[in-house]
């Protein structure tokens, strides 16, 4: 089977169309035992799910700590990981320009270099309008690469468009406001810019079925004061505005992870068997054994023989 098999690219096609961020990991090298081969890929996604294979679990669990990282800062990396010590011999890892090594005890032998590409959704913004402010950002949001979804009144935008929308901009002249402006804030839209005077625009905010908090995150009138005039200096201004909100914000909330556990992927731990970094996920191992603290393991082998004597790891930590 080749290593990026039918279902795997229709897993990125997928993602990509549902604006789903993740890393496409691929083995570049591998130096023999290790079980991964040249070629060999899998996808991380942002709450640390590993689909594929890169390499047993202990190899998966260093790929998925560098790869959530890569997916934060949005830059290509080549790891390399092996069973031996760092060459600074401090055990951390060792961070070249464009490259880290990582020294993994856990690993049978052999070593691994992996390709780490994190792709990120071109954000999406709505524009709800025909006038020429709303033209003009159909015409300047691709210049950017964002996307530009076009609708001309509220049954042209749906649940999905929203919900995958990283802002909407209203400039329809208060044709078909309101309901948008309450559906976007209700599905947690970032941005949410409404074109309108500061006289219409405060109307427009009063008549919602809005809290405080929920109205205070509308812009309006929208866009940064850049002492704009015509339709094209408005829509720049208020590209800019989104430049901000979107740029602002982590990539760790764009995930397709359960509502109730919102810190996933974002939180490491050190197995206290191996010494590695571990990123903290819903299918990472862990034990509560030997104390009130949890632990997290690379893999179910370190879990097991610290839960066999889980002091003799509580004096390793105090010592």
């Amino acid at each position: 089977m080749s290593p990026t098999a039918p279902p795997l690219e229709a897993r990125m096609a997928e993602l990509t169309g549902r604006h789903v961020p993740f890393v496409k990991a691929t083995v570049v090298r591998a130096r023999r035992p290790a079980s991964a081969r040249p070629g060999d890929t899998a996808l991380v996604l942002a709450d640390g799910r590993v689909e594929g294979f890169v390499g047993g679990a202990c190899a998966e669990a260093t790929v998925r700590v560098q790869a959530l990282r890569t997916l934060r800062s949005g830059e290509s990396l080549l790891l390399r990981i092996s069973p031996e010590e760092t060459a600074d011999g401090t055990g951390e890892p060792v961070v070249e320009e464009g490259a880290v090594s990582v020294a993994n005890p856990c690993l049978s032998g052999g070593e691994l270099e992996i390709f780490l590409e994190p792709l990120r959704p071109a954000p999406r913004v709505v524009v709800l309008g025909e006038s020429p402010i709303a033209r003009a950002l159909a015409a300047f949001g691709p210049v950017l690469g964002y996307e530009i979804t076009e609708a001309s009144g509220a049954d042209g935008i749906t649940p999905e468009d929203l919900a995958g929308s990283q802002a909407l901009v209203i400039a329809s002249h208060g044709r078909g406001e309101e309901p948008v402006l309450v559906s976007a804030v209700r599905a947690g839209v970032p941005y949410i810019g409404l074109v309108a005077s500061p006289r219409r625009g405060a109307a427009v905010l009063d008549a919602l079925p809005l809290d405080a908090e929920e109205l205070a995150r509308i812009h309006t009138p929208a866009g940064l004061w850049i002492g704009a005039r015509t339709p094209g200096e408005i829509a720049v201004s208020i590209l800019a505005e989104v430049i901000q909100a979107v740029r602002g914000r982590s990539v760790e909330v764009e995930v397709e992870a359960p509502p109730e556990s919102p810190e996933t992927g974002s939180v490491t731990a050190v197995d206290p068997v191996c010494g590695m970094t571990v990123s903290v996920t819903d299918s990472t191992p862990y034990s509560d054994e030997g104390g009130d603290e949890r632990r997290w393991f690379c893999c179910a082998g370190c879990r097991a023989a610290y839960e066999t004597d889980p002091a003799r790891y509580a004096k390793a930590d105090a010592s």
